[in-house]
């Protein structure tokens, strides 16, 4: 799955539009590369947003083309 849309499924950002703007910007990393919105998000893979001066880590556990909204914060797993 591209990462603009894991992004936008798992709600870690509301609209994939914004998602792919954060990729294009240099915001979003994986595994510590800058990568653009078309990368394809795997099982396992450490993803950065950064959010003005704050930065989100987290590991991806599961791949879905939907999910519930209840179930959107199974995808992941917030790093420290």
């Amino acid at each position: 799955m591209r990462l603009d849309k894991y992004l936008k499924v798992s709600r870690l950002i509301k609209r994939r539009t914004v998602a792919n703007e954060a990729c294009d910007a240099g915001r979003v990393s994986v595994g510590g590369k800058v990568v653009k919105a078309s990368y394809e998000v795997k099982v396992g893979d450490v993803i950065e947003i950064q959010f003005g001066q704050k930065t989100l880590r987290v590991e991806v556990l599961q791949v879905a083309e939907t999910v519930r909204k209840d179930d959107a914060s199974a995808m992941y797993r917030e790093l420290p």
